[in-house]
Formats: C-alpha cells, structure tokens, sequence
C-alpha cells in the first residue's frame, strides 16, 4: 500500500486516482483566470478524470505545476483532496 505525503493510506472503500500533471505556467493563466473550471487527465491506469481546477491552486510554482498527484474522493465522487505524489 503506498503511504501519502501526509502520512494517510488511501482507504480500500475511498476511491483514489494517480495521474502526472505538466502544466506551464502560461497554460494555468486559464485556470486562474477562470475561464477553465475543470481539469480533464488521463490516470496511470488509462481511466479518465474530471476535477475542480480549483484544487490545483496549492501546487502553482514559477514553473507551473509539475509532478505526481492523487485525487482521493468520496464514494459519491465528492468531497475531493488533491495530494503531490513522492
């Protein structure tokens, strides 16, 4: 089982979901501007997901956002925490 940067395992009932992110930081302009609500990515199992772009602001860095991330989620779908990957 693979432990979270902050020291949480993921639950076998929570829904988690691992994928890379590149973004520049000209192409996250549109996202902090609001004009792109969602983030659409491909997971490293090839599913597809769609997520609040909001969630990304914590990871901004001069560089854009860049790394390893893991969406943890609810049952429902809802109630969704982004986590940077080590």
């Amino acid at each position: 089982m693979t432990q979270l940067a902050h020291g949480r395992h993921p639950s076998a009932t929570m829904p988690h979901y691992e994928f890379r992110l590149a973004i520049s930081p000209e192409q996250y302009l549109a996202y902090y501007k609001g004009t792109i609500k969602q983030v659409i990515v491909t997971c490293d199992n090839g599913q597809r997901l769609q997520f609040p772009a909001a969630l990304l602001r914590q990871f901004v860095s001069q560089h854009g956002i860049q790394g390893n991330f893991e969406l943890q989620c609810d049952e429902q779908g809802r109630n969704a925490t982004l986590i940077r990957r080590r």
